[in-house]
This record gives structure tokens, C-alpha cells and sequence, in this order.
């Protein structure tokens, strides 16, 4: 199990922090996420591959983008 940080673009309030958690705590094989609106960026531990997260993402409104 890894914990993986990533941007998510698209977010405006505490709102847009619940759909991004949802989607992502949603994905197969993600043990636990959590979303800082602030600071733009997810944080997931699991075994979730990024092709996944990033596509439920997209289909809840918002866009993922790995961090350097």
C-alpha cells in the first residue's frame, strides 16, 4: 500500500471536497483519501491505479493530474 498525492483542478468550495473524496474513496483498492481545497491536492493511500482515480474524478466534474 502506497500514499500517493495529486492536484485536482476544478474545485471552488467545501462542496467540490466532497464530490473529489467521494469519487475518490469510491475507487477499487483506496483505503482512505482526503481532499485540502486550499492547497488543490488529494491525498490517496491504497493500491488504486491513477488511470482509475483520475477517471472517476473527471466523471464527478473535476480534473487529477499527478504532482511532480
Amino acid at each position: 500500500m502506497s500514499t500517493q498525492t495529486y492536484r485536482v483542478h476544478g474545485m471552488t468550495c467545501g462542496g467540490c471536497v466532497r464530490h473529489v473524496e467521494k469519487a475518490l474513496r469510491g475507487a477499487p483498492g483506496v483505503e482512505t483519501a482526503a481532499v485540502d481545497l486550499a492547497a488543490g491536492i488529494a491525498t490517496v493511500t491504497g493500491t488504486a491505479a491513477f488511470e482509475g482515480l483520475a477517471a472517476r474524478v473527471a466523471h464527478a466534474g473535476y480534473r487529477l493530474e499527478r504532482t511532480a
